[in-house]
């Protein structure tokens, strides 16, 4: 195919030969091109208020559709404001392009307008090259989203100058080559089938990469092959449906202090696996990745795989066909432990107390959630509980910041839901520290008519940080914020709706009249900064 036009309509061409439909962007004169480009052909762009929001509203696209997420961005500060962004995508593994503007060529050294040169300090983040030719155009967008959707999969980062994107050419784009499929190593496959066979009180450990590499049929067969328990954490939330028979969550702690063989799945055994060094003495423990750069090295391994997962789970469970030793006793203590701390939380979750409690909020909002919502995390404490008692029924239906943990991602991951699944409901939870980071996004979901049922867990606090500091030290500096502020007016402001909520009776009408409205809505829930969630990970 080939076409003539100016660099940015290299850029869009494409883009739409590599099926990209949404473009998030911050309008800023070193990209005019691109958008327009993006006009011509069809490719929806999608402007938030801050650049930051754009590379999240990208890096949540790729994570929930499992296809890449493209932001465009000015020069200079439109680059560093997307910095934490991209440096989520990365810990996330996701497949996200980014498209900057670039002083010219022409001028450079000359002061041009936000003249910095981006590639050394955005190259150890995501790997960057500056595109000098504008014929070049095409391939390098093609070979950069490629190389982002390749495992182990992350974000990529191409600047452009502004004579470049201006420039006209002819514009060729390669037809499509098909992705080599490593081979999978037939003797580590056999290794962890063997492990699992010998176990008699195994578990597996569930957790992003599952999703990202469409495996969750492969994990479900893994499971019902040995009869196994699965924990899931993570993009890993719902690969196994939260009601099936092996699937676990309540009790995990005691299922890693008591497994004699830990499978770890898709995830890095970093401070939410204890860095894989909390499990049982002399557990046995065997790491299963996408790529074999993800494998641990700081863990003592039994066996491990580094391949893609959809083969590679596929290949143990076809090797488990003589059948594991899972005790049956196993499987019931973890289902009675499970049902202990189900009875535990119960009064929690039905608490009348006031101040609200915070988990009195989940009691009145899961019973309202359909089984395929999106449900986006933005916060601490308040979305600590949010993961302990929100089930996920499928796959790619929970998003929050994951192991990097930059707060601000929810407006932008809600509009990347809303846009990727118009017909299901998309809640997005917040703390009132979270939601202070970009809550003049709030506008962009009602200028973009994308209905989103906000729900802010407001305790005037930063109790991640105000609890633990006061049990260090006996007290707290730098973590209150204005008692009760409204939030719901804001919304209102911005074109949605908005109500507070200072009784606990009154949060299950307000959440239906959210999930009513058809609009973006957000519901302000005064809770108790006096409640601490039962934190126990060491971050370090």
């Amino acid at each position: 195919m080939s076409d003539q036009g100016h660099g940015g309509r290299a850029v869009s061409l494409a883009l739409k030969a590599l099926g990209v439909e949404h473009l998030f962007t911050l309008t800023g004169g070193h990209i005019f091109p691109i958008l327009d480009g993006c006009r011509q052909d069809g490719i929806r762009i999608v402007d938030t208020r801050h650049e930051q929001s754009a590379a999240f509203a990208a890096e949540g696209w790729a994570r929930l559709t499992r296809r890449v997420g493209v932001a465009a961005i000015t020069a200079g500060p439109g680059v560093t404001n997307s910095m934490s962004a991209l440096a989520q995508a990365r810990f996330n593994r996701a497949p996200v392009v980014t498209l900057a503007g670039r002083a010219p060529t022409f001028r450079w050294g000359q002061g041009s307008l936000q003249e910095i040169d981006h590639v050394p300090f955005v190259d150890p983040i995501a790997p960057a090259r500056t595109v000098t030719a504008t014929d070049e155009i095409a391939q390098e967008v093609i070979t950069a989203v490629h190389a982002s959707l390749t495992s182990p999969r992350g974000p990529r980062f191409l600047d452009f100058p502004l004579d470049v994107l201006f420039n006209s050419a002819t514009i060729q784009i390669p037809d499509a080559q098909p992705s080599e499929v490593p081979d999978l190593d037939d003797g580590a496959v056999l290794a962890i089938a063997d492990e699992l066979a010998r176990a008699e009180r195994p578990i597996l450990i569930a957790g992003s990469n599952v999703w990202m590499d469409a495996a969750e049929d492969q994990l479900a067969q893994l499971a019902e092959a040995g009869g196994i328990p699965v924990f899931m954490n993570g993009q890993g939330r719902g690969c196994l449906p939260a009601d099936h028979r092996l699937a676990f969550a309540r009790s995990r702690s005691k299922a890693m202090k008591e497994a004699d063989l830990v499978v770890v799945i898709g995830t890095p055994m970093d401070f939410r696996l204890g860095f894989g060094q909390n499990f049982a003495s002399g557990a046995k423990v065997v790491h299963v990745d996408s790529h074999p750069e993800l494998i641990a090295d700081h863990v003592r391994l039994a066996a491990s795989l580094g391949a893609p997962l959809k083969a590679s789970l596929a290949g143990i469970a076809d090797a488990l066909a003589d059948g594991p030793a899972v005790s049956r006793q196993w499987t019931a203590s973890l289902e009675a432990a499970e049902s202990e701390k189900g009875e535990l939380a119960e009064a929690e979750l039905r608490s009348g107390a006031s101040p609200i409690h915070p988990m009195r909020v989940y009691g009145e909002l899961v019973p309202l959630l359909d089984r395929d919502a999106v449900v986006i995390g933005d916060g601490g404490d308040f979305v600590s509980y949010a993961g302990r008692e929100v089930p996920s029924f499928q796959g790619g239906s929970w998003l929050d910041p994951g192991p990097y943990g930059c707060l601000g991602v929810g407006p932008g991951y809600a509009a990347a839901a809303r846009l990727a699944y118009p017909n299901r409901q998309v809640v997005a939870l917040f703390g009132d520290g979270a939601i202070g980071f970009s809550g003049t996004e709030l506008e962009t979901l009602v200028r973009l008519g994308l209905p989103v049922v906000c729900v802010v867990g407001n305790n005037g606090i930063w109790a991640l940080e105000k609890h633990p500091m006061r049990a260090l030290y006996g007290h707290d500096v730098a973590a209150d914020l204005q008692p009760g502020l409204r939030y719901d007016r804001m919304m209102e402001a911005f074109g949605g709706r908005g109500e507070l909520v200072a009784d606990p009776d009154d949060i299950a009408p307000a959440l239906k009249r959210a999930f009513d409205a058809g609009e973006p809505y957000l519901v302000n829930i005064l809770t108790d900064p006096d409640v601490a969630y039962p934190r126990s990970a060491n971050l370090a």
